[in-house]
């Protein structure tokens, strides 16, 4: 997915100068972001986007700037009329998606109220935490906080069964930690450790709160700290989470009690309220191991602790002043940023959270017309005959592999702007009392309708995302693509004013053929056309894909953007060959185009090079190095320069565009560039 990316900004266009009465034409918007004082075939990345990247200053409530945040900004200015509106709204039918809306809004935005209130609304969860006995209780009450959204002890959740993704199947993963990834428990570099001390210094802080004194505080948050390193040891690393296989590892219910005979998981079922299976798919089976000794070796008292303290960190966003402030210092340290965002904009992100999709209902309405939506159905008909046309001419694939793959290929679905059919959030109680409640409320009605998924036809018309989110994914278990609305935008355009040559490198290549080739990365190729996972390639042609993933492993390790750590070119490979696969892709679709044969240029571009800009626009970005360290250890995505100049290095037609030759730093060498789509 485009990550989560958080992705990226563009300058407004320019109002027309008048000279000697007669308007002039205002620069070309990309003109306006280039550094011409960096050569191309230096650094694609700065000569395309690094103008923009010196001017622009990120805000101190941030963590980094580009185009999905400008893109975020006019969608924040939207949705909030949508929500004024609402609030003001005294004949808003009970139960209504106006009402729930008007009051989310309220309640968030009320901040006297949430300071007067601090952190009493969470009293009953702090009494049910109190009141803890023995391991059972323990269980009922961590499957009550889970329900209510607070993240503690593992991960739970009904998905499609990877090996048959007709069925939904109850699903347990590795989880538990306070700190975002289990390497932050054990890196010794600068950064880790100034994180690893915030969160410490976070747990004594939370302790406090709750009321006690300075050492015992201390004691406790050493305690959970340790606790939550145990869990950590036995975790998984980022990279090894990509193979499906071996993350999918069915139990039955005898098997799974073997694996954990200190959990009642007949028990855990009954509390979070989910049915009865005859199997369960359990991710990482060593850590259930570790977690089962943990849950018996630990005092319950220091359970107890772990419990509050995930219960405070969860709801901090939702609190009082003292309590979010903490929790922010403590988080700025993964982020860099040195303010907390705008109140108002913290309560849209949370009514994202609640119920996004019914305020995307009333979002497409004025900012996806339809005819942006028939732009980019067709362009993704266009991606899939060059992609379809690519794997026909593979040299390194055989023909008994090649079928299958073009059969998944015709049949990989596309979900272009908004829903078909749209969420029910009727049940969803939203008033205008304390804010963590209503998100408490929210959390619990996602669970419920997560959960209630179990023994029920999978429902392939779902969408993972709202219609204003600034992002696209590719479902595995689908076999489709989902293209929001909001990915498209482009800040201060209208859809009809951008060429295709932009176009085409912006969104064709950035976002549809980099899903699309999801479909067929070092995960996504496991699964088959009907989304089960299976071995349905030749024995030799996965041998090939590995060797050719190899490079590009290999590329992206060699890049260095903060400090001494590295991109992991193992765990982002994914995310490369999709960029690759994206531009590529792209610029055989784009080549078919009449803006390309009519060969116009456009701000003094050619189409081609107009192409590689607009990819490049599509990763206008800069982050803070402490976001770009937390990125690093934690994200499947390299950041966003590289993800400009590693797939660029790799293709012919960018050398000729820009002239890059032996001795550039963008030349890469024949024997070391990266083909495998």
């Amino acid at each position: 997915m485009r990550a989560h990316h958080i992705l990226i900004a563009i300058l407004t266009l320019s109002l027309a100068a008048c000279h000697n009465e007669e308007k002039q034409a205002a620069p070309d918007f990309l003109v306006l972001d280039l550094d011409t004082t960096v050569s191309p075939a230096t650094d694609f990345f700065e000569y395309a986007n690094g103008g923009w990247v010196k001017s622009t200053p990120i805000p101190a409530a941030e963590s980094g700037w580009g185009v999905g945040n400008l893109v975020q900004e006019d969608i924040y200015q939207r949705l909030r009329n949508i929500s004024e509106k609402a609030a003001q709204n005294d004949t808003a039918k009970r139960g209504g998606v106006t009402q729930k809306i008007g009051d989310l809004w309220s309640s968030g935005m009320d901040s006297a109220r949430i300071d007067k209130y601090g952190i009493s609304p969470l009293k009953p969860e702090l009494d049910s935490i109190r009141n803890i006995g023995n391991i059972a209780g323990l269980l009922r009450t961590a499957a009550g906080l889970q329900e209510m959204g607070v993240g503690c002890l593992f991960g739970d959740y009904v998905g499609q069964d990877d090996k048959n993704s007709n069925a939904m199947a109850f699903q347990l993963e590795q989880g538990g930690l306070g700190l975002p990834n289990r390497d932050y428990y054990f890196k010794t570099d600068e950064k880790s450790t100034k994180v690893r001390d915030a969160y410490r210094h976070y747990l004594y802080l939370n302790f406090r709160e709750l009321g006690a004194d300075e050492a015992t505080a201390a004691k406790k948050a050493a305690a959970v700290f340790a606790l939550e390193t145990r869990l950590a040891t036995a975790s998984r690393k980022l990279a090894d989470l990509r193979d499906p296989n071996k993350n999918y590892n069915k139990y039955s219910w005898i098997q799974l009690k073997r694996l954990t005979p200190a959990v009642s998981w007949e028990e855990w079922f009954e509390f979070s309220g989910i049915k009865p299976v005859d199997s369960v798919i359990v991710g990482q089976p060593e850590f259930y191991t570790a977690f089962d000794k943990t849950l018996t070796s630990t005092p319950i008292g220091t359970w107890k602790d772990y419990l509050e303290s995930h219960l405070i960190q969860s709801s901090a966003s939702y609190l009082d002043s003292v309590t979010f402030n903490n929790f922010f210092t403590f988080r700025s340290t993964l982020t860099g940023a040195t303010a907390p965002r705008p109140r108002w904009k913290r309560a849209l992100d949370a009514e994202e959270r609640a119920m996004g999709e019914a305020l995307g209902q009333l979002f497409v309405q004025e900012y996806f017309p339809p005819a942006a939506k028939q732009r980019y159905s067709d362009m993704v008909e266009n991606m899939r005959t060059a992609y379809k046309e690519r794997i026909q001419k593979l040299s390194w694939m055989s023909d008994s592999t090649k079928k299958l793959a073009l059969d998944k290929l015709s049949r990989m679905t596309k979900k272009v702007g908004y829903p078909d059919h749209w969420k029910d959030f009727s049940a969803l109680n939203i008033d205008r009392g304390p804010w963590v409640l209503n998100m408490q409320r929210a959390s619990a009605w996602w669970h419920h309708y997560n959960f209630d998924k179990l023994g029920k036809p999978v429902d392939r018309t779902e969408w993972g995302m709202s219609p204003q989110t600034y992002n696209a994914y590719y479902n595995p278990s689908n076999n489709e693509i989902v293209l929001p609305a909001g990915q498209f935008a482009v800040p201060g355009k209208k859809d009809d004013e951008l060429d295709d040559a932009f176009v085409y490198g912006y969104a064709a290549a950035s976002t549809i053929g980099h899903e699309m080739t999801h479909g067929f990365d070092d995960e996504g190729r496991q699964y088959d056309a009907d989304g089960d996972l299976h071995e349905w390639w030749q024995p030799a042609d996965s041998a090939h894909f590995v060797n050719h993933a190899a490079f590009i492993i290999r590329q992206f390790n060699e890049f260095n953007p903060v400090d001494t750590l590295h991109v992991n070119g193992e765990a982002t490979q994914g995310e490369n060959i999709a960029d690759l696969g994206g531009l590529v892709i792209g610029l055989d679709a784009f080549k078919k185009t009449a803006a390309y044969a009519k060969g116009e240029k456009i701000g003094g571009f050619t189409p081609l090079q107009r192409y590689f800009l607009g990819y490049a626009y599509g990763w206008l970005y800069q982050e803070r190095k402490e976001a770009l360290a937390s990125q690093l250890m934690t994200d499947v995505h390299a950041p966003a320069k590289e993800r400009v100049n590693g797939p660029m290095a790799n293709i012919p037609e960018f050398y000729d565009a820009f002239g890059v030759k032996s001795g550039d730093k963008m030349y890469r060498p024949d024997s070391l560039r990266v083909v495998i789509w």
